[in-house]
């Protein structure tokens, strides 16, 4: 058998691998004949490119669902995505047309695995990348990152958007994008002194985190779950996280000896959230209103309603059940336990949270008590029927084109369904207005599952509800809806 090499570069353009993949297919090379490599350490006796091979067929094409995927799977370091990629695109040309549909398929499992490492890698650059003024300019910032994959061209354009009034310089060992005030430029890889060590702003960051460090809530397993200990070094406040876990005994002996405290009012008048659901005046009327709602009993007891937050006319719209303990102080949905891991499962599924509109059923957070905590209990039904006026003022002013049901709670307060919710757990129901909905479960429930495998599974079912509407918001937006 005629073997051939592929050789991709850059090792994570899609253009360049798409290239020889085509061309390997019309010349019929089958994926056992065909070397692929990123382009590092070349052999002086590797078999010919693929590119001289003689065409025999017309050019292929592809889904949009198979594109997606391999601009995401080529952002791997993994050597073996080139070869696997074309092993699928193979199989979907040779007649297995349904095959990215098949979870339970090896290579469509080691792809999506891949796909979600790429994503992961893709979140934690955005949330644990520090700018630092570069010299006297006060415009021009600087940030250095050491990403596990070839993201750098994938989370650029994030950076853009979010820093566009200032100049930066993103530095990373393979690769360094540069945006100044108009356009990205790209370039070769830097090294971590090129980046500034601090900046004048590291000192009173430093203070207000540790202000805020609360040692009572202290979780290290979480936190580093979170944040990573190999983020830490990149991070102005981690060099203070040492001291303060070590503290964090004494100080809450300290806090538990204090001398109580006369309590204060919870409400002592109506007051808008912390941050406001979106910029519109109809919605912060609302916001407005709710904060004043006493159609049931649990406003006595929490510290604040919670209404929804996100972009006006969202495309898509999460209903969760009702808000937890942080969300209660902070006055912001999904900011606690459930909302990172919500957060995380966007993010594998390729959908931003900043894009989508973020509510629960209850507005008010239920609780029971225990010794000093606030525990988490399950509005009853008046409660729902309670917030149905909101949630429905909620759905008419955002008019959302896709929904997403999180837990029986919400199912039940959009849809009125008497079903039980494992059986309608992954399906597509509509609205009595026709919006599509998918009913998946709520992270909160993923979180009480035994770590593990089982914990594993659970969150898989999460997101692979989030990524079937990522697909369906996907054709409504090629279809122009």
């Amino acid at each position: 058998m005629q073997r051939w090499s592929a050789t991709v570069m850059p090792a994570w353009d899609f253009d360049a691998w798409r290239q020889l993949a085509r061309h390997a297919w019309q010349a019929q090379v089958p994926p056992a004949a065909l070397d692929w490599s990123g382009g590092a350490g070349a052999s002086l006796f590797a078999a010919p490119s693929v590119l001289g091979a003689p065409e025999v067929k017309a050019p292929p094409r592809v889904t949009k669902t198979f594109v997606e995927l391999a601009q995401v799977v080529l952002r791997h370091r993994s050597e073996a995505r080139f070869a696997l990629l074309y092993q699928l695109l193979w199989r979907l040309l040779g007649g297995e047309r349904e095959l990215l549909g098949n979870p339970a398929d090896a290579q469509v499992l080691q792809a999506t695995a891949l796909a979600q490492e790429v994503r992961r890698d893709t979140h934690k650059m955005k949330a644990f990348v520090r700018f630092r003024q570069a010299g006297a300019d006060e415009d021009d910032f600087v940030a250095w990152f050491e990403p596990d994959h070839f993201i750098v061209d994938r989370v650029a354009p994030f950076f853009a958007r979010r820093f566009a009034g200032m100049r930066w310089h993103l530095l990373t060992p393979y690769r360094s994008a540069r945006w100044d005030g108009e356009a990205l430029h790209f370039g070769g890889g830097a090294q971590k002194a090129d980046a500034p060590a601090d900046d004048a702003q590291e000192e009173l960051w430093a203070a207000y985190y540790a202000s805020i460090f609360n040692p009572a809530r202290l979780n290290t397993r979480m936190m580093q779950q979170e944040m990573p200990a190999k983020y830490w070094k990149n991070l102005p406040e981690a060099r203070l996280l040492p001291g303060l876990v070590q503290n964090a005994g004494t100080r809450v002996r300290e806090m538990a000896e204090r001398a109580p405290q006369a309590p204060r009012r919870k409400i002592p008048q109506p007051r808008v959230a912390a941050t406001p659901a979106t910029d519109s005046d109809a919605m912060a009327a609302l916001n407005r209103a709710v904060q004043g709602c006493r159609a049931c009993p649990l406003w006595s007891e929490a510290s604040q309603a919670v209404v929804g937050e996100g972009p006006d006319r969202a495309r898509i719209m999460v209903i969760g059940e009702q808000p937890g303990d942080e969300e209660d102080i902070v006055g912001r949905p999904f900011v606690g336990p459930a909302g990172r891991l919500l957060e995380r499962a966007l993010a594998d599924a390729g959908i931003e949270r900043s894009a989508i509109y973020l509510t629960n059923a209850v507005k008010h957070f239920r609780f029971v008590r225990q010794g000093k905590l606030r525990l988490h209990k399950t509005p009853a039904q008046l409660h729902v029927e309670a917030c149905q006026h909101w949630l429905q003022r909620e759905l008419a002013l955002q008019s959302p084109s896709l929904i997403v049901c999180l837990g029986a709670t919400a199912t039940g307060a959009l849809l009125g369904t008497k079903m039980a919710f494992s059986t309608l757990r992954g399906q597509w129901l509509s609205t009595e207005t026709g919006v599509s909905t998918r009913i998946s479960v709520h992270p909160a429930w993923v979180l009480r599952q035994a770590e593990g495998s089982r914990r594993e599974q659970a969150y898989q079912l999460l997101l692979t509800d989030l990524q079937a509407v990522r697909e369906r918001a996907d054709a409504l937006h090629a279809s122009g809806v």
